[in-house]
């Protein structure tokens, strides 16, 4: 029998981190391959990750409701022979790509490792299986602790049965290291950092320096840190637009975290490096006030009582019974998108009311036919059919801003977005292709996709590649709003409910009267670089006339 870890895989495109919401197993329980293991919540979706082995659950590496890196160790398994030949190919053959593309890493780990656990090789022998070399047993509040410490695990020297590495022996470990860096560093450190430095939250510290600390490593020695000078470093596209951002150099930013074998950075850590880079120069033009004032206890007391009303105001809020929420997963994502959509780009919004006695009427005449065919129909394949001839008659709503390469992308593929509200938050599935689809395919379509969309099962490719979105907020209730667009799209189109509302019309007698009658309230929002005003009331007019007269969306 042997042990097998399994790792984080990506179980979306792009996708760096997920959350992982819940464990189905538990250590000791029998699995299959491809058996569901945990649920990962990823940047919009919810997904199952599968077992690549037949075997037991020997241990979980990873609480409920921890963000985890892609890559990262999250179970291991106890395999017999003949399911590790079979199961493990896989695992091999990626670790001995690994092996021949860093041959002098993998020594010097192999070498650590060595060091590390010959002491408790004996015990270990006694009360754990056999495990894989170099891999460091710890439970998951452990291995978070060391996190947050800035300690690698894989260092600690475990104190628990088998040498398992305890929460007190992390916090040994980032004492020892943290009184050690004052003289030296360990000759074996990955990459050089800036020391941890008190933030204030007990024995808690951060591994990297408060910009314009007086407690900073960087401000206090005057010294920038030192960069790490690596050939090949790995990060997501907004982190690479970060380090271009702030002026760095990816290969000179310190980290300790890897993918496949390669140096891993994180936004933060850019940012951290960067903030190091350029503190040193703030504090060396305040030495004076220091050598004036004598060296008594009156300036320490001001920092002190900052923390202190930090702390006092922290634990007033939790007096008063409001409840923190983790900020993250969908949450996040939503958030982010949204900012960067609002401060990207300028938004303007285009109110308009449709008259649509005709679309309701056309309606309910095709709700039976629908129905025969089992299909919900809705008013929003009406109205996407009606964008669609707006988005043809106007391209440019059609379209996408390239700031980089100076250029706009009329595009000539209709995959309409529909904004879905969901427990988790908002998630926007897209419809392909709607010029080509009739009223009832797309009325099928959308209703499945809603459905999915709730039950948190749509796919990553299901939310990719829109060119416009639309969001139906008068489901809910209420008639304008400012919808902020769906960025880099260039534009939204926001559906008030459609109710009975006062009109003025022509009366028999020629006189104008006011009448009730179906209105629909149309809230568009364009990016105001791409689309001028005038545009926008135009494709506005375009939709409503569509709506209004239903027999032209045959034409589409």
């Amino acid at each position: 029998m042997t042990i097998k870890e399994f790792k984080l895989p990506d179980v979306g495109e792009g996708v760096a981190e997920g959350e992982l919401v819940s464990w189905l197993v538990a250590p000791g329980d029998r699995v299959e391959e491809d058996q569901p293991v945990a649920e990962v919540e990823t940047d919009k979706a919810l997904v199952e990750v599968p077992s690549s082995y037949d075997g037991t659950v020997e241990e979980l590496f990873v609480e409920e409701g921890e963000m985890v890196p892609v890559g990262d160790v999250i179970i291991s398994f106890r395999v017999d022979e003949e399911g590790d030949a079979e199961a493990g190919a896989s695992d091999d053959a990626d670790s001995a790509a690994a092996s021949d593309s860093e041959p002098d890493a993998t020594a010097d780990e192999a070498d650590a490792s060595a060091g590390d656990t010959a002491p408790d090789a004996e015990p270990a022998a006694e009360s754990e299986p056999d495990t894989p070399s170099g891999r460091t047993f710890a439970p998951p509040s452990a291995r978070r602790l060391a996190r947050e410490l800035g300690v690698d695990v894989a260092a600690v020297d475990g104190s628990g049965p088998g040498g398992r590495v305890t929460e007190a022996d992390v916090r040994a470990h980032a004492e020892g290291g943290a009184a050690a860096s004052g003289g030296g560093s360990d000759g074996d450190a990955p990459t050089p950092r800036p020391a941890p430095t008190d933030t204030g939250s007990g024995e808690r510290k951060s591994a990297v320096s408060k910009r314009g600390s007086a407690d900073s490593a960087a401000g206090a020695g005057g010294d920038a840190p030192e960069p790490a000078g690596r050939e090949t470093t790995l990060a997501t596209p907004a982190t690479r637009k970060v380090a271009r951002e702030r002026d760095v150099d990816l290969d000179d930013v310190p980290t300790d975290e890897t993918r496949d074998g390669e140096a891993f950075v994180t936004a933060e850590a850019v940012n951290a490096y960067a903030d190091a880079l350029e503190s040193p120069a703030e504090p060396t033009a305040e030495p004076e006030p220091v050598d004036a004032e004598p060296a008594d206890a009156e300036a320490t007391p001001e920092p002190a009582a900052t923390d202190a009303a930090a702390a006092s105001g922290t634990a007033s809020t939790e007096r008063d019974g409001d409840e923190t929420v983790p900020y993250r997963g969908v949450r996040r994502t939503i958030g982010k998108q949204m900012e960067r959509s609002k401060f990207t780009a300028p938004h303007v919004t285009h109110h308009d009311t449709a008259e649509v006695d005709a679309l309701v009427e056309a309606r309910e005449e095709l709700k039976p036919k629908a129905e025969a065919r089992g299909v919900k129909l809705t008013y929003m394949p009406f109205v996407m059919k009606a964008i669609v001839a707006g988005l043809k008659a106007h391209p440019y709503l059609n379209s996408e801003l390239r700031e980089d390469e100076e250029e706009i992308v009329l595009k000539r593929e209709y995959n309409l977005g529909i904004a879905v509200a969901t427990d988790a938050g908002l998630m926007v599935p897209v419809v392909d292709d709607v010029d080509e689809k009739g009223l009832f395919e797309l009325a099928d379509e959308v209703n499945d996709l809603a459905a999915r969309a709730r039950e948190r099962k749509l796919k990553p490719d299901e939310m990719k590649d829109g060119t416009f979105t639309i969001t139906n907020f008068g489901a809910i209730g209420g008639e304008y709003a400012t919808p902020i667009i769906n960025y880099p799209e260039t534009a939204i189109l926001g559906l008030g409910a459609i109710e009975e509302r006062p009109v003025v019309r022509e009366g028999a007698d020629g006189d104008s009267e006011v009448v009730p009658a179906p209105t629909l309230p149309l809230s568009l929002s364009i990016d105001h670089r791409v689309v001028d005003g005038a545009i926008a009331a135009e494709f506005a007019n375009t939709v409503m006339e569509q709506l209004e007269h239903p027999l032209l969306l045959l034409t589409e």
